[in-house]
């Protein structure tokens, strides 16, 4: 009995983290995600909304958070603690100077809410890692982080690109996708100036302005763009 209700109190505390990462969440993904029944779903739900989690149905859609409703930082067990350091040493590899700076600054926040013996022991083992690649820190690009907003966002955004002959165009695009390449990052988008989808690189992006006009989203995945086009 002890083990089920310990296991029943991980998993309502699960759903709750799961809420606070994802907008909306149905029945059936949480039943699948954690190997239950949609039944036992429903009464977990209820559970929570008894103990005063504002959650809340979309009929036919499914549940999320009451706008604005925020539960205290979740506490990382040394593991985890650990995963997001070596994630963090990964990302300072990364050419683009804006991810690396948020990803810091969100890592910081992250360690702000460790327990002081999980805190001394991440931060010896952050000193403590090193990757041989891109030692040297060097950043070519500092538009991730706009083309990330823009791409979810769904904004137009005006680009100054300079080719592989050095040639410099002015282009609106409708960011669509982002890769990472062991030199820099690549942009699919749609591009207005050639009516089809390009590829950007972001080292070669020498201005970018993010427009107030919205585009209709591409209604497809990055792999059917991949088996359409490729």
């Amino acid at each position: 009995m002890i083990d089920n209700d310990t296991k029943r109190l991980s998993r309502l505390t699960a759903i709750i983290t799961q809420l606070q990462t994802k907008r909306l969440l149905t029945a059936t993904e949480l039943a699948n995600r954690f190997s239950v029944s949609v039944r036992t779903i429903y009464r977990d739900i209820r559970a929570l909304e008894q103990s005063g989690v504002p959650i809340l149905t979309e009929e036919g859609k499914g549940y999320t958070l009451m706008e604005g409703y925020r539960i205290p930082p979740v506490m990382f067990t040394e593991s985890q603690a650990n995963a997001l350091i070596l994630a963090e040493q990964l990302v300072l590899k990364n050419k683009d100077a804006s991810f690396v700076q948020h990803y810091s600054e969100a890592i910081d926040k992250i360690k702000a809410v460790l327990g002081h013996p999980i805190k001394d022991k991440v931060n010896l083992l952050a000193e403590r890692t090193r990757f041989d690649q891109n030692t040297n820190r060097e950043r070519n690009s500092k538009d991730l982080s706009d083309l990330q907003f823009a791409l979810t966002n769904f904004y137009l955004t005006r680009i100054e690109y300079i080719n592989e002959a050095e040639a410099q165009t002015d282009r609106l695009i409708e960011p669509f996708a982002l890769l990472s390449t062991q030199e820099n990052w690549l942009l699919v988008a749609w591009c207005r100036l050639r009516n089809e989808f390009r590829y950007f690189r972001l080292d070669r992006i020498k201005k970018l302005e993010i427009q107030t006009e919205k585009f209709n989203p591409h209604n497809l995945t990055l792999q059917e763009f991949f088996d359409k086009y490729h």
